[in-house]
């Protein structure tokens, strides 16, 4: 089941590829990428609706709309809005490789410092020197697919 989940990975890291040039096309024509970036969310969030309500019904389930601090309903729609904002600007001056190229490098040393702190409650993982030397590879992988 570990391969299924990392396939699943890599098939959510192309899809990221593959919707930044999407959106940055949006863009162009739209003469705005907010605008882009908004009808991104806004379809995704139809969609997410309707999966919603369609998996909600067919198990059963019914969701806990107190049991989550208020301010999680909007952080990650408030990131993900800078983040589609900001690919749709970026991938037509930096290229869709070196966009993705720096995109992992920011996630790998974000998520090594949210390790780090336990953020909200996941366990701590220290910080060790292989991990620095792989977030300064990466780092530096994402700097030679863009200046070279």
């Amino acid at each position: 089941m570990a391969l299924v989940w990392s396939l699943l990975g890599i098939l959510s890291g192309a899809f990221i590829a593959i919707q930044a040039p999407i959106n940055a096309q949006l863009a162009r024509g739209l003469g705005l990428p907010v605008a882009a970036a908004f009808f991104s969310f806004l379809s995704g969030s139809v969609i997410l609706g309707i999966v919603t309500v369609a998996m909600t019904r067919a198990g059963g389930i019914s969701l806990d709309w107190k049991a989550p601090a208020p301010w999680l309903f909007m952080a990650g729609g408030v990131l993900g809005g800078f983040y589609v904002t900001l690919s749709t600007i970026l991938v037509p001056r930096l290229g869709a490789a070196a966009l993705m190229a720096f995109l992992v490098a920011g996630q790998l040393i974000a998520g090594m410092l949210l390790d780090r702190i336990g953020f909200l409650g996941f366990a701590v993982r220290e910080i060790s020197l292989g991990r620095i030397a792989g977030a300064v590879l990466l780092l530096a992988g994402a700097l030679l697919v863009r200046f070279t």
